[in-house]
């Protein structure tokens, strides 16, 4: 695997593959990687002939200082977790390579950074797209795949390509769960064993829900879900939402496809998941 951690030897390197006729598929994460990093490798080793994966933890998405400053960054696990599931290329640039000093973004993202996460997350989409379209312009990716677990990162991202004309396609890949339903996640790594056991309210009261749903009892069902989780011990509610999957808006009876979304603060950890209704 090569490494590089500057954007013009990535670019030189990256072009003359282009020139070869290869195709390249970019995973973007921010480390600290497990089985559902892998399998975003896995997906854009199939249909692409070069995978490049960064690793880049990036400030500006970070509402809380403390939240950045203990993000976990276990590089050396992670070049070895990409060695071994066949990765071509690792990206992986210091703050400084990415950023210069007093730099400024903002896009119009419209009603979508403002809804579930970013209620909770102001300015977190912000830093998002401002990332992910440095990366996309450093590396130009003909695939880029993300995880289903940040829903609505991906319809963001999906909102910067269009607004921004990138030429790039953008797969959505399933959430990969341990055996006992947790939704794998980078943060799970602070859960303590007591967490971990009522984090599984989270998974528990999607299935259930799901198995549940009807579209005309979407306000009881809300409650029903509100009532399940805030009943865990250690665990605080954010939001449990039905939307539509499409736009984020609130779901109703009407809406034919709907994703329901949810965040909690479990221990000192907050936690995100989801599931497709339909």
């Amino acid at each position: 695997m090569k490494i590089f951690t500057t954007t013009r030897e990535v670019q030189d390197y990256l072009a003359d593959l282009r020139n070869n006729g290869k195709t390249t598929g970019f995973v973007a994460t921010m480390g600290a990687l497990h089985r559902g990093h892998l399998s975003l490798i896995a997906q854009a080793k199939q249909h692409n002939n070069v995978v490049i994966c960064s690793i880049f933890v990036n400030p500006t998405q970070f509402n809380d200082p403390s939240d950045l400053e203990k993000y976990p960054r276990p590089i050396e696990k992670d070049t070895q977790m990409l060695i071994d599931a066949g990765c071509d290329i690792l990206f992986n640039p210091p703050v400084n390579e990415m950023y210069a000093a007093h730099e400024h973004w903002h896009l119009q993202l419209g009603e979508i950074e403002h809804l579930l996460e970013g209620k909770f997350r102001p300015g977190h989409y912000q830093g998002v797209t401002q990332v992910v379209y440095k990366l996309f312009n450093i590396i130009k990716p003909d695939a880029a795949y993300f995880g289903q677990k940040d829903y609505q990162q991906f319809m963001v991202i999906s909102k910067l390509v269009v607004l921004m004309h990138l030429p790039v396609k953008l797969v959505m890949c399933p959430i990969l769960r341990e055996d006992d339903g947790l939704a794998m996640s980078s943060r799970n790594i602070h859960l303590t064993a007591e967490d971990r056991q009522h984090s599984l309210v989270l998974s528990k009261t999607l299935f259930r829900i799901r198995d549940e749903f009807d579209a005309n009892n979407i306000p009881a069902l809300l409650d029903e879900a509100a009532a399940f989780i805030n009943a865990e011990t250690g665990v605080s509610l954010e939001y449990f939402e039905f939307a539509d999957s499409e736009t984020l808006q609130p779901a109703n009876q009407n809406t034919k496809n709907i994703v329901a979304l949810v965040a909690a603060r479990v221990g000192k950890t907050r936690l995100i998941d989801n599931i497709l209704i339909n």
